[in-house]
C-alpha cells in the first residue's frame, strides 16, 4: 500500500488472493454459520490459500494473539489494581465504552424512529437495564416475545 492511498477494504485485499465469486461464497457461508463473520472469513481464506496451516494462522491471528494480549493486560492489571491512576484510566475507558454503546444503539434505532412501538421497546429495554438494574438476558426474554406479538398484531391490521 502506498502512502498516497487510503487503506484497502477487505474485498480489495481479497481480490488479490481469491476471486470475487469465491469471496462472495465465503462471506455468505460465514454469515450463515454461528460466530464472528470476520474470523470465519479469515479461516476460509486461510484454508483456501494454504490449507490447514492457513486456517491455524488465521485463528492465531484473530483469536489467539488478541486473547494473549488481553490476558497479559488482565494479569498486569491485577498486580497493579490498587494504583489510583490506573483506576481513573479504567473509569474513563469504561465511560467512553458506555457512550459508544449508547451511540451505536441510537444509530441502530434511527431507521425505526417512525415506528412508535420500536422506540417504546428500545426505551423500555434501556430503562429496565439502566434504572431497573435487570440483566440483559431477562430484559430480552421479557421484551422480545412481547415486541414480536405487537409487531405481528400491527402487521395484521
Amino acid at each position: 500500500m502506498r502512502a498516497d492511498r487510503t487503506p484497502p477494504d477487505a474485498r480489495e485485499v481479497a481480490n488479490d488472493w481469491i476471486s470475487e465469486q469465491d469471496f462472495a461464497d465465503i462471506v455468505s457461508l460465514c454469515q450463515f454459520m454461528p460466530g464472528p463473520n470476520i474470523v470465519g472469513i479469515a479461516v476460509c481464506v486461510g484454508t483456501k490459500l494454504r490449507g490447514s496451516i492457513g486456517a491455524i494462522a488465521a485463528v492465531a491471528g484473530f483469536l489467539l494473539i488478541p486473547w494473549t494480549i488481553g490476558f497479559t493486560l488482565g494479569v498486569l492489571y491485577l498486580q497493579h489494581a490498587h494504583h489510583p491512576a490506573l483506576q481513573n484510566i479504567l473509569g474513563g475507558v469504561s465511560a467512553a465504552a458506555a457512550g459508544l454503546l449508547i451511540a451505536t444503539g441510537m444509530r441502530m434505532l434511527l431507521p425505526h424512529r417512525g415506528r412508535p412501538a420500536a422506540v417504546l421497546f428500545a426505551a423500555l429495554a434501556f430503562g429496565l437495564m439502566a434504572f431497573g438494574k435487570l440483566p440483559l438476558l431477562f430484559v430480552l426474554l421479557g421484551l422480545a416475545p412481547l415486541s414480536i406479538a405487537i409487531a405481528g398484531i400491527a402487521r395484521a391490521r
